[in-house]
């Protein structure tokens, strides 16, 4: 079975939009009290079983089961007679809700961290609607539930033999998305390691050099945006909370985010395909970039988006046939892709020259070729060869930095 997620823009009236907004708030507060629940639960067998807390007690019975997601989805007819508001939502969406809950439930139990929290105004921007009769998109419009047929800008069409399984609603900012999820019963092999390998080498200093000796800089976009956010935020921070202009003025910080997002998002899909342009095979260091996030350098990573930038890299290798690998990234840096040695250097150092060999070439460039040859080492295979097809000369942005070393055949 294949999945696949198209998400396009869509355009709802006055009306659609006022509409999709109260669900939203009507699907948060449903989150709110069935998480209040669960903690109420919780809080109540704290308690030790010779006295009570002083500061509150829960009352709630001794044989009272936990409020697990059958029973509170059990619970949605009733709660509708209750709250009336529950009855403009439909059933399916506030079904999952509750499921988005107990699946954020469930996680923190095998994680061991990141109890759920309460979901603030404004905080609950999407709906799921997980079923649908018939095909809902046409070349026009898409048609939801209780809402009718809405605009949409279907830039790229279903492919043929693919059904709708589900759309998500998506806010963000003052703009609109519809992720479809679209399935195929059909099943697709995993790519397998052929043609010319790459190794690719990530860094603040050239956001990737590769082992055919392609550079890249960084483009650097939250810090180009960062004196237009901060005055954005100075006005916001000086209005009245909950006013009118408030509301504007956050909604214009809202789409700079989403501006930045959009930019980067794009520039990584543009490196990804020219990658799989270049090479068969795309080789990447396994590292935790969360970590590096933390680090003094720590706002310089997260604009970069490393971690997306693999996941994307991965995903494009997919689609386009390529064979994509994560290899050990323990010293990448001070390894001699040439003749294995080992060679080592800080950070200001950024040209790698080997005492032992005299092979010479950019720092980043190396670490590429030694990911590069890690790679071929992990897939190697007897009978299998592997043969230098393409270079990554034609990289956006890329400098005339170019290395003598070529691929090695697979042994």
């Amino acid at each position: 079975m294949l999945t696949l997620n198209y998400r396009y823009r869509i355009y709802p009236d006055a009306t659609q939009e006022q509409r999709l907004i109260e669900w939203m708030e009507v699907c948060r507060s449903a989150y709110n009290y069935a998480l209040l629940q669960i903690k109420d639960w919780c809080n109540s067998r704290k308690c030790l079983i010779d006295r009570c807390s002083l500061e509150k007690e829960y009352i709630i019975p001794v044989d009272a089961k936990f409020p697990n997601e059958v029973q509170q989805l059990n619970n949605l007819p009733k709660a509708k007679k209750e709250f009336p508001r529950l009855k403009e939502v439909p059933s399916q969406v506030l079904q999952q809700t509750i499921k988005q809950l107990h699946k954020g439930w469930d996680d923190f139990r095998s994680r061991g961290f990141g109890f759920p929290r309460f979901k603030k105004l404004g905080q609950f921007k999407s709906l799921l609607f997980p079923q649908f009769k018939d095909n809902p998109v046409t070349d026009l419009h898409i048609k939801l539930p209780k809402i009718g047929a809405i605009l949409i800008n279907l830039h790229r069409p279903i492919p043929v033999g693919f059904v709708v399984k589900q759309v998500r609603i998506i806010r963000k900012a003052d703009r609109w998305y519809a992720s479809i999820n679209i399935q195929c019963d059909v099943s697709v092999p995993d790519p397998k390691p052929h043609g010319h390998p790459i190794g690719v080498d990530v860094g603040l200093d050239k956001f990737l050099a590769t082992s055919d000796g392609a550079v890249v800089k960084p483009p650097k976009f939250f810090k180009t945006m960062q004196s237009k956010l901060k005055l954005l935020q100075r006005r916001l921070s000086r209005k009245k909370k909950r006013s009118k202009n408030y509301e504007k003025q956050r909604i214009k910080v809202a789409r700079l985010h989403h501006q930045i997002d959009n930019t980067r998002k794009d520039f990584h899909f543009q490196q990804a395909h020219a990658l799989c342009d270049a090479g068969d095979m795309v080789f990447m260091e396994d590292l935790d970039y969360r970590i590096s996030a933390k680090a003094m350098l720590g706002s310089s990573m997260l604009d970069a988006g490393f971690g997306q930038f693999r996941v994307i890299v991965k995903y494009v290798c997919w689609k386009r046939g390529k064979f994509f690998a994560e290899v050990d990234a323990r010293g990448t840096s001070q390894q001699c892709p040439e003749c294995d040695g080992e060679v080592k250097k800080d950070l200001s150092i950024r040209v790698h020259d080997c005492p032992h060999c005299g092979y010479k070439t950019n720092r980043d460039v190396a670490s590429g070729q030694v990911i590069r040859n890690r790679g071929i080492k992990l897939i190697s295979t007897v009978g299998q060869t592997g043969t230098e097809s393409a270079c990554a000369d034609d990289l956006p942005g890329v400098g005339e930095n170019q290395s003598r070393q070529v691929s090695k055949p697979l042994l």
